[in-house]
């Protein structure tokens, strides 16, 4: 039987520490959670890195949902973007647009996602020491402006992973296949939040102990942490702070 690997579909950026820019918040979209429905966006950076066309290679954040409470990803990533956590005045009416043309220090890392594929992701982000201006090149086109644009004229984003991996490839656990129990033959997204929680708390276990594991009990597990970690920021974060 004759193996080929999937061809990337994607120029992830190169691995490098530097300073990058932020040029986009993109809307707010809808992704199927253990809740439901659930907004979430993303930050985009421009790096000083340059493809073969002139273009710089931008980096894509994870998948945040729209919350300050101090458990949230987002309230952490901007903790340690900014150095600091947000003042009370900052929590009561930050504005993302504002974020738009901040640099900052990064590392970006490769790592390869469930579907084989390498995506850039950011592996450390704080405040911008290096005392040199950086400006947006002009190049990217926002992810909210790109309809009213010709395809021709998009600046495409080659680097950006699908919507569902963010910058950790356990976000697309959802997509992960049952092997096992009642629900076999199913993905997870198919699953009610009740569901998944008695996986985790019933088979989950179980698998751990087991001597021997096969490739779609790894998957599952693998996919299972993912859900478990989901599900507790998620029960820690009151519904009242759900929103900016």
């Amino acid at each position: 039987m004759k193996l080929t690997k999937k061809s990337q579909s994607y120029e992830p950026c190169p691995e490098f520490a530097g300073q990058v820019v932020c040029v986009d918040v993109t809307p707010l979209k809808a992704i199927e959670t253990a809740y439901g429905p659930k907004d979430h966006f993303r930050l985009v950076f421009e790096s000083p890195l340059l493809r073969d066309d002139g273009a710089p290679y931008c980096i894509w954040s994870r998948n945040f949902t729209p919350s300050l409470h101090e458990k949230a990803a987002f309230a952490q990533f901007l903790r340690k973007w900014f150095g600091r956590a947000l003042t009370a005045a900052e929590e009561g009416e930050l504005e993302t647009e504002d974020l738009i043309g901040r640099t900052a220090e990064v590392t970006i890392v490769q790592e390869e996602g469930r579907d084989g594929q390498t995506y850039s992701n950011i592996a450390l982000i704080r405040p911008d020491r290096t005392g040199k201006p950086m400006t947006p090149s002009g190049r990217y086109i926002r992810v909210k402006d790109r309809e009213q644009k010709p395809k021709d004229a998009e600046f495409r984003r080659a680097e950006q992973a699908p919507d569902n991996l963010g910058d950790n490839p356990n976000d697309s656990w959802r997509q992960t296949k049952i092997h096992v129990g009642k629900h076999k033959g199913l993905t997870l997204a198919d699953l009610d939040r009740v569901s998944v929680v008695a996986l985790v708390d019933r088979w989950l276990p179980t698998a751990h102990a087991a001597p021997k594991k096969t490739a779609d009990d790894k998957r599952l597990i693998t996919a299972l942490e993912a859900a478990q970690a989901e599900l507790a920021e998620e029960d820690n974060i009151p519904m009242e702070n759900q929103a900016f």
